[in-house]
């Protein structure tokens, strides 16, 4: 029967609530874009890579118990929550300044952002493995979403874990590499229309200031 397949509840619901979430838009999707924009399909996957590392480790957690102890000790929340709003605006404020630096001097390949540019690029595995795993509030969603579609009398909650979290998983991918995708055809316009490409930097970089001031004022409620 559908409706308790490996103990999950209604699969359908929970995939066409997956499907929305996951359209929406967060600091996860717009690094991956980001990236992807400025250093091509390879760097962009990178970064995806790094995302959906990211969501199993919080998935994993939130099945573990994590967001109740999150809950139950409110001074780790904070904690947690100050500290991924400010690697939040570390990042706006990198990317903010690589794209006044590539205004200056009209986008050139030897304006002096480009070797911080091509610094930042070296990583982006490790920076939205990061990105994702700073909002404990994430957390918190994951078990909160989860649990609604947990069948409580089915005898393995792990594999419905799993099985929940591989839909979410899959559905990241099909997004995310529509975003990768798309972010390398961004590039190749943007590589003639370079001032454009350092507007639409500083665009993305107050987004993710706003992620983060976002984020400062989370509540556990």
């Amino acid at each position: 029967m559908m409706g308790g397949m490996l103990g999950v509840t209604d699969p359908l619901t929970y995939l066409l609530g997956t499907i929305a979430i996951v359209l929406l838009p967060g600091p996860n999707s717009m690094f991956v874009l980001a990236t992807a924009a400025r250093f091509g399909v390879r760097r962009g996957y990178r970064a995806a890579t790094g995302v959906f590392l990211g969501d199993l480790v919080l998935m994993t957690l939130a099945a573990a118990g994590v967001a109740s102890a999150l809950r139950a000790y409110p001074p780790l929340f904070t904690a947690l929550k100050y500290a991924g709003a400010a690697y939040l605006a570390y990042l706006g404020l990198g990317m903010a300044r690589a794209a006044v630096r590539r205004w200056r001097h009209g986008g050139s390949a030897s304006s002096p952002g480009t070797a911080a540019e091509h610094a930042h690029a070296r990583d982006p595995f490790r920076r939205a493995l990061l990105v994702s795993l700073i909002n404990p509030k994430a957390i918190l969603f994951f078990v909160s979403f989860f649990i609604q579609f947990v069948d409580p009398s089915y005898a393995y909650p792990a594999l419905t874990f799993v099985v929940l979290g591989a839909v979410l998983q899959v559905c990241s991918v099909a997004y995310l590499s529509a975003l990768i995708f798309g972010g390398n055809v961004l590039a190749n316009h943007f590589r003639e229309r370079r001032r454009l490409a350092s507007a639409l930097s500083a665009g993305v970089a107050a987004l993710f200031i706003a992620f983060g001031v976002k984020l400062a004022t989370a509540s556990l409620g």
